[in-house]
């Protein structure tokens, strides 16, 4: 399938702009159904208090970044190089940012792209794994307003890129050169790190944590190293619900406990936000230094590493010429278990 004008939009999460818009920003994160599995208005009510109760505590993170989130910034650079790296396909190629919980929003994108009347739309959300809290209530959102405001061109979308070759590659340079750092003060323990989920989550169908445990697999096999000590934990958890595991404090006290120095790379991230500004670099640091971890690193996430933005340009041109929604082979990854996978073809 082939068109002359194409539209890619890449998704993420979003932040606030501001210190004030960091309020609203959360109400819109807590009210998505998708995050608070609950029916309105008590969903409402729930995204009221914890936004208001968060406010405070959430802008004197984001004061610690400059203010604002960098997420904007950051994933519209990752959007004008895959915009250059996508220069040989033939027509015009215009890559669009959208985001989920704050501005640009679906409305406003689909908006743009009516308005340049594309032949064909081509989704990708900058999530490697697939999770309905995330990539999935973006395509979601985008294909009501493209409804809603009649954007009637194919749209495709593709779901995930767990073990992409440039997302893959990209990830294993950084690592090697942080273990190589950190083995100045002993051999490193790798800590893989990804966002986590409440388990009920897991347990309604979602692959979010098996997608992870195969990136984790293929970055460990990259590696090559049989001796490597490494492990896969879970960040940012929040609330009383029982939240996948283990979580990364854990394996930061026992580190310490073991007299190892830490090397946390973040799996599920593409881009630097304060989940690992502020959560890896600052906190995870501190505690490290609280109990005795000899050594801490924290690899960069990919942004716009070659490899990466490469990778992704190879995942627009194998759409262009497919069509359909598809993950980063085209067919299928998760086993039929996963009922919340967003492919149609079982396995």
């Amino acid at each position: 399938m082939t068109a002359k004008k194409v539209a890619v939009v890449l998704f993420n999460l979003g932040g606030p702009d501001s210190l004030e818009s960091v309020r609203p920003f959360l109400f819109n994160l807590f009210s998505d159904p998708a995050i608070l599995r609950m029916p309105n208005p008590m969903r409402w009510m729930i995204a009221q208090i914890i936004s208001r109760s968060r406010a405070e505590k959430s802008q004197n993170i984001y004061k610690l970044v400059g203010g604002r989130s960098p997420l904007l910034p950051s994933t519209q650079a990752q959007a004008d190089a895959l915009q250059k790296s996508l220069g040989d396909v033939v027509g015009t190629v215009t890559v669009h940012v959208c985001m989920q919980y704050w501005h640009p929003m679906a409305k406003e994108v689909v908006g743009a792209i009516k308005e340049d009347k594309p032949d064909r739309v081509i989704l990708l959300p900058l999530y490697p794994q697939f999770s309905t809290t995330t990539a999935g209530t973006s395509l979601n959102a985008f294909n009501r307003e493209a409804r809603a405001q009649g954007l009637s061109v194919p749209i495709d979308s593709l779901c995930c890129f767990p073990f992409q070759d440039g997302f893959l590659s990209e990830t294993v340079q950084n690592i090697r050169f942080s273990l190589d750092a950190a083995s100045q003060r002993g051999k490193p323990r790798l800590l893989l790190s990804a966002h986590g989920l409440p388990e009920r989550t897991i347990q309604a169908g979602d692959p979010y944590q098996w997608q992870v445990e195969q990136t984790a697999q293929a970055i460990v096999d990259e590696l090559g190293d049989s001796s490597l000590d490494y492990t896969i934990c879970y960040q940012s958890r929040v609330g009383p619900v029982k939240w996948i595991g283990p979580f990364i404090e854990d394996e930061i006290h026992r580190a310490g406990r073991d007299q190892v120095p830490v090397v946390i790379a973040p799996i599920s991230f593409v881009s630097e936000h304060v989940e690992t500004l502020v959560e890896i670099e600052q906190e995870m640091r501190e505690l490290a230094d609280d109990v005795g971890v000899p050594g801490f690193e924290r690899v960069p996430a990919v942004a716009t590493g070659s490899s990466f933005i490469n990778g992704l340009a190879d995942l627009v041109r194998r759409a262009i010429g497919r069509g359909g929604p598809a993950s980063e082979h085209g067919e299928r990854l998760c086993p039929k278990a996963f009922g919340q996978c967003p492919m149609a073809v079982q396995v």
